[in-house]
């Protein structure tokens, strides 16, 4: 087991998150689905679980933030890498025209 007890474990078609600690034990498996058809294989994983809490935040459902917040779970969507730099570029723009 991993020291925090997440390990994550690719194989053919399929990716599988085990979580365990000394209470729980689970896995998360993640598969190829007609949302994550953009991404590599590597990068399914990453793709749909952002993707799935993106939405099921999105979705403000009283009973999903309270277990959230029992659970002690929060998400936030960051700025693409391609953002981040065209912002960085718009804004590096505007200080050279002032």
């Amino acid at each position: 087991m991993a020291e925090t007890g997440i390990t994550v474990k690719s194989g053919e078609g399929m990716t599988r998150v085990q979580v365990t600690c000394g209470h729980q034990s689970g896995l998360i498996y993640v598969v190829p689905a007609s949302r994550s058809w953009v991404c590599s294989e590597a990068l399914i994983p990453a793709h749909a679980l952002a993707g799935f809490f993106r939405e099921l935040v999105a979705l403000k459902l009283g009973p999903v933030a309270e277990l959230m917040q029992d659970w002690g779970i929060y998400y936030r969507q960051l700025p693409l890498a391609a953002e981040e730099n065209s912002e960085e570029s718009i804004e590096s723009t505007d200080a050279s025209n002032s």
